[in-house]
């Protein structure tokens, strides 16, 4: 047993919003109150540590990460630079200690925040001609390649495009090297396979990292890989991680076949919701908008999913127990994804036996809305998984791209004010999954410079700290259907929380980026102590 005691909890709970010890016993909370209380109550059983007042909140949750990409992706190229040329010299730094015919990984680049926009396989070619070189975009959505790593996949200037897909092209029709959306699959399909025991050992190397962050928990979704490194963890009892593991669209039959259902599982590993793409992303123009990119009249964007399609591929898992998790950015794709929900909402109320409860559909990013959708999440008991940090690191490229429907993007107040679940996450490695960035994203819509300004981008959509922090609690607790033991300090829940060095709740907002846990407890453990 153990007592936590001269603290500042802040419990999320709003019965008792607030206090200042707490009892562990077996991994779970089993009295918050007063330190009078707390104490009287266990004096002189178990261990008894003295907060010195220091701020302690729930466990946080990173409710939409790319677990695989991001633990592999910290031994990449960093390719998040403010000029092509530093991506280059860095690549060229990491040849010099790479054997010819090995392949050169990167991730990163964002040719919005380039003076000069898109990298050529030729720029590549000049410093890597015996390596094949892949560069993944920042948005995970589009890749730079030389001509080697074309050549090793086949691809040619002959090659058509892919379904959901396109292949980069000068005027002249010769392959630029950049590939965008499912293109990226004709070179990525011939990478050094990455083995499921190479993968655990990242993962164990990744975890610490995020204890240092705060988080305890997370919604992955990455593919079948991820899932089985995963259960290797599990199963050596190294998984100190809470992982709700999305289930790629593409394997919805074989999860079908197997009986799996939404929630299947325990506290540390569970079956989450079934992952699909409606569409791209802002960054290479690629979501699916209903009116055309501003400066580009021929530019809408691609749906990768329509209504029908989602509906009828939809209908399979919803018979089956298995919640909707669909990627939307653009306003089209949304709008297209909720009149699928709608559909599935209907088809879910025919089913025998009557499910006891709607299953957590989720719609992740939600970056640009039409006004006349801004409701409907709510109204169909929708999930808004949102990712703050998006904002200010995208606001630029909003502006530029979407012009006055920027006002209604990443429109986290106004998803809140009409009802909708927020579930809040990082998008890593398209981010950093420290929480607290996240956090000082939803309060001040500013970058970490302070930019745009002391009032933020589009202010009327930030929110208060709480309601940040209950999007990396409650909400993403309720979106993993876990609501009734994470995601607050009460009694019965599991006792996951986090120390901090600075308290969220008063300090200037500008100084959240900069707040340190000082220790992140799962199920009664330490997991890290600075």
């Amino acid at each position: 047993m153990l007592t936590l005691y001269n603290a500042k909890i802040y419990t999320v709970d709003q019965v008792k919003p607030t206090a200042s010890a707490i009892t562990i016993r077996d991994g779970k909370i089993i009295a918050v109150g007063s330190d009078a209380k707390i104490r009287a109550e266990f004096e002189g059983r178990g261990t008894h540590l003295d907060m010195h007042s220091q701020p302690v909140i729930p466990g946080l949750i990173d409710a939409h990460i790319h677990l695989e990409h991001y633990a592999l992706g910290l031994q990449k190229v960093d390719c998040e630079t403010s000029t092509r040329q530093e991506c280059l010299r860095r690549v060229a730094e990491r040849l010099r200690r790479t054997p010819p015919g090995n392949w050169i990984m990167g991730h990163g680049w964002n040719q919005n925040s380039w003076s000069d926009g898109f990298g050529t396989a030729d720029e590549l070619d000049a410093i890597a001609p015996d390596h094949p070189v892949f560069l993944t975009a920042k948005s995970l959505h589009a890749a730079w390649v030389n001509t080697a790593a074309l050549r090793l996949a086949g691809v040619t200037n002959e090659t058509p495009d892919p379904y959901g897909g396109l292949l980069g092209r000068d005027p002249q029709g010769r392959l630029t090297g950049i590939l965008l959306e499912s293109a990226m699959l004709l070179v990525s399909r011939v990478l050094p396979e990455t083995s499921v025991a190479a993968v655990a050992q990242a993962f164990r190397e990744v975890q610490p990292i995020l204890w240092q962050m705060g988080l305890t928990g997370v919604h992955d979704y990455d593919q079948r890989r991820c899932f089985s490194a995963l259960q290797e963890l599990h199963a050596q009892g190294e998984l100190r991680l809470r992982v709700v593991k999305g289930i790629p669209l593409e394997d919805l039959p074989h999860v079908v076949a197997l009986g799996l259902r939404s929630g299947f599982g325990n506290d540390f590993l569970r079956i989450g919701s079934v992952k699909a793409f409606a569409d791209g992303a802002l960054g290479p123009q690629t979501a699916a908008m209903l009116q055309p990119y501003e400066g580009d009249l021929e530019n809408k964007g691609m749906l990768l999913l329509d209504t029908e399609e989602l509906s009828e591929r939809g209908r399979l898992a919803v018979e089956h127990g298995l919640s909707l998790a669909v990627h939307a950015i653009g306003d089209r794709a949304i709008h297209e994804v909720l009149n699928a929900f709608s559909n599935l909402r209907a088809y879910e109320r025919t089913l025998t036996p009557k499910p006891k409860n709607l299953l957590r559909h989720r719609i992740e990013h939600v970056q640009v809305i039409h006004p006349n959708d801004a409701h409907r999440l709510s109204e169909l008991g929708v999930i808004a998984s949102m990712q703050p940090i998006h904002a200010p690191s995208d606001m630029l490229m909003a502006d530029r791209h979407w012009g006055k429907r920027a006002a209604l993007s990443y429109a986290w107040r106004t998803q809140l004010n009409h009802g909708a679940v927020l579930a809040f996450g990082s998008d890593a490695p398209v981010e950093s999954p420290n929480p607290f960035w996240g956090i000082h994203a939803a309060v001040t819509r500013q970058r970490l410079n302070g930019s745009p300004g002391p009032e933020g981008w589009f202010p009327e959509q930030r929110l208060t700290v709480l309601e940040a922090v209950q999007g990396f609690t409650l909400g993403a607790a309720y979106a993993a259907g876990m609501e009734d033991r994470l995601g607050r300090l009460s009694p019965g829940f599991l006792a996951d929380l986090v120390v901090l060095d600075t308290d969220p709740f008063t300090c200037p907002p500008e100084h959240i980026p900069e707040i340190k846990p000082l220790a992140t407890m799962l199920g009664g453990e330490w997991v890290f102590q600075k």
